[in-house]
């Protein structure tokens, strides 16, 4: 069955959508989240072709080490100093948000993760691309650093 034009407008319009900062920080931090996962392996995966990777299997190792929640509470709690008093507070909110980790993840790091990944989904429904770079270069300059260090 053929979509009508105007059905087929009012899936492009939700699409792409943007968010006011009022809006979007109404919005429950696990919906923020939630958006914010897909944007931050998003971002993770389009890095690592941009390296140069192109073997699948590597590719799916290689982002999980930089999405795992170890790994994101790391780049958030290097991130955090440069955050902005709003941005703190959206990761605060995300962080003590009531959730249940996964049985292989530690507590507090799922937490972590969980903040960062709601600064995510806000900067990205709110269109806030500039600053949702700026920090995901951040991020992964953190997290590689954190996999230099001696244990």
């Amino acid at each position: 069955m053929a979509q009508s034009v105007s059905e087929t407008t009012d899936i492009a319009a939700r699409l792409t959508r943007v968010y006011a900062p009022e809006e979007a920080r109404r919005l429950n931090p696990l919906t923020l989240a939630y958006i914010g996962d897909a944007v931050y392996s998003d971002y993770i995966r389009r890095y690592l072709i941009a390296r140069g990777l192109q073997n699948v299997n590597h590719l799916t190792r290689l982002a999980a080490r930089y999405v795992r929640a170890s790994a994101q509470a790391a780049a958030i709690r290097q991130l955090l100093p440069m955050l902005t008093e709003p941005e703190q507070d959206l990761v605060r909110r995300g962080r003590n948000t009531k959730s249940i980790p996964p049985k292989h993840a530690d507590k507090m790091d799922y937490r972590y993760a969980t903040g960062l990944e709601a600064l995510f989904g806000y900067l990205n429904l709110t269109g806030d691309t500039a600053r949702e770079r700026e920090l995901m270069g951040r991020a992964i300059r953190a997290t590689e650093a954190v996999w230099k260090k001696p244990s």
